[in-house]
């Protein structure tokens, strides 16, 4: 990678609406909040994460211009991350209801908004350049519109340098036709254990076992595959860049919120990428920023390189 690389990310930005509450509700019920706030998500995560970082970032994904789209225009610009999409007047950006237990564990409702109706014609548009990191998100290939425009677009070859894709907690509802197509051009995968185990069809399976397992499955046979498990640390498999499978180690921490961790690990890997970082590397500080990020409420709430660099250091 070069000092010009930069992060750009077709992942749909909405916004958070924040509500912490005690627990679900049953089916009928109520329940009472515990508290409540708004807060710029979905792809933001990523993209904050990976300018936090001090790498030029790049939203290439579409937005509105009623309330939400005011939302998400003025974080974008308070983070320095330049719009290169598309600002619809058509509609509206989207909101999620996420449900915060004080386990941190969350629940989403989503409201897609514009940014789930991308066009081929604005994807072909997009000035993507081959230096460039490119983030894709498994939410986006699900939406009849945007999926429909994403699937041709990354198969045809759009000539960045990487193609990491998250396929997010949904992944079993890609179609196949979209899926395929995408990993067949992506060099990144990156799923949670939950998600690693949904593909591999293999509840409970962990470790090595279930990486292998997730390669097994055809197209997941990707350049480099991550299975995050959270406080246990990220297991990386890039046969042509390491011998085997390692888990490389996440700090402990008492995690608060969870919402956004996964983006926030993609984020800075693929910033870290981008300044030249070996992969191992990229991992470490990429452990280092979602174990921070968890311990904060609410999501975009990655912390800067020089954060992540001191809690590596405090746990060496």
């Amino acid at each position: 990678m070069t000092s010009s690389a930069r992060v750009v990310s077709t992942g749909s930005i909405l916004v958070d609406v924040m509500v912490e509450v005690p627990s679900l509700p049953e089916r009928s019920s109520d329940v009472v909040a515990t508290g409540t706030r708004t807060r710029v998500g979905g792809g933001f995560n990523l993209a904050a994460a990976a300018a936090r970082q001090g790498i030029s970032c790049v939203y290439a994904g579409t937005y509105g211009v009623g309330h939400y789209g005011s939302i998400v225009r003025a974080a974008l610009d308070a983070e320095g991350i330049s719009a290169m999409g598309t600002a619809r007047s058509d509609g509206d950006s989207g909101f999620c209801v996420v449900m915060v237990e004080p386990d941190a564990e969350r629940t989403f409702v989503t409201v897609p908004g514009v940014e789930a109706r991308t066009s081929l014609d604005e994807l072909e548009n997009l000035d993507i350049r081959e230096t460039d990191l490119l983030a894709v998100s498994g939410y986006d290939l699900l939406y009849p519109i945007s999926g429909a425009a994403l699937t041709p677009w990354l198969a045809s070859g759009v000539g960045a340098q990487l193609i990491a894709l998250d396929p997010g907690p949904l992944v079993l509802e890609i179609p196949q036709d979209r899926l395929r197509p995408v990993l067949e051009q992506t060099d990144i995968v990156s799923l949670n254990e939950r998600e690693a185990q949904l593909v591999a069809g293999a509840p409970g399976l962990c470790g090595e076992n279930l990486v292998g397992a997730v390669r097994n499955v055809p197209g997941f046979n990707v350049s480099i595959l991550l299975v995050r498990q959270g406080a246990a640390g990220c297991l990386v498999s890039a046969p042509h860049l390491i011998d085997e499978v390692v888990n490389i180690a996440a700090p402990a921490v008492t995690a608060v919120d969870t919402t956004g961790a996964g983006d926030t690990h993609t984020g800075v890997l693929l910033a870290e990428l981008a300044r030249g970082e070996s992969l191992r590397a990229a991992v470490k500080l990429a452990n280092h920023a979602a174990a921070i990020a968890v311990t904060r409420p609410g999501a975009s709430t990655a912390p800067r390189r020089n954060e992540v660099l001191r809690s590596i250091d405090q746990t060496s």
